[in-house]
């Protein structure tokens, strides 16, 4: 049960609490990529843009393929990142795409050269837009998403890196192997859940 707040100085009855107030709800809004998504009738949810003001977009996993070949046919023409990470113990596996509109950028330094070929500056907000998409997954469910290989020819090895430091299954990636570890290794190492072998066990893996 919450403490009693204590009464403002010019609260007309001081004998009696005032209520303590509501959780503030944190409402994000849409960015334009999210916008232009839904305008399109693609399902996905507005995440908080990260540090750098990137648009992050949550999306099923039956999703992801369509919704980045929508993206990569608007614009976004470049896998920049592909990645993974664990929310920690008991909570979920998330694979992640920083996707970039590289061809506008190429564009923005055309534009920026004369005839001659002398090439000014670009401004210093110039900046690619991104957009990165994000698939949450419990990490007791179906670690199985679709692979982007098809799409993206960059993320052969990132995908394999992040199945074998996570777990995460990339379905239709055409070579589903481990890339750092031993094929026979056993367990994924970043996971936060992850126990060290010992000496002898590690030798046995070899």
């Amino acid at each position: 049960m919450p403490e009693p707040t204590s009464p403002e100085p010019n609260s007309p009855n001081p004998s009696v609490p005032e209520a303590p107030a509501a959780d503030a709800i944190t409402v994000v809004e849409p960015g334009p990529v999210s916008q232009w998504l839904s305008s399109q009738g693609f399902e996905h949810q507005q995440l908080a843009p990260d540090h750098l003001g990137v648009e992050t977009l949550a999306v099923e996993p039956l999703f992801l393929p369509v919704i980045a070949a929508a993206l990569k046919a608007s614009g976004f023409d470049y896998l920049e990142c592909q990645g993974g990470y664990d929310e920690g113990p008991g909570r979920r596996l998330v694979s992640f795409y920083q996707l970039v509109k590289l061809a506008v950028l190429a564009d923005q330094v055309a534009l920026a050269s004369d005839p001659a070929g002398t090439c000014r500056a670009l401004p210093a907000t110039a900046r690619p837009e991104q957009v990165r998409l994000k698939v949450f997954l419990e990490r007791d469910g179906d670690l199985t998403i679709p692979s982007l290989y098809g799409l993206f020819r960059g993320a052969d090895w990132q995908e394999r890196e992040t199945f074998d430091m996570y777990g995460i299954h990339y379905a239709g990636h055409p070579h589903p192997k481990r890339l750092l570890m031993p094929e026979d290794w056993k367990g994924y190492p970043l996971r936060k859940d992850y126990v060290q072998p010992d000496f002898y066990e590690m030798q046995d893996a070899y």
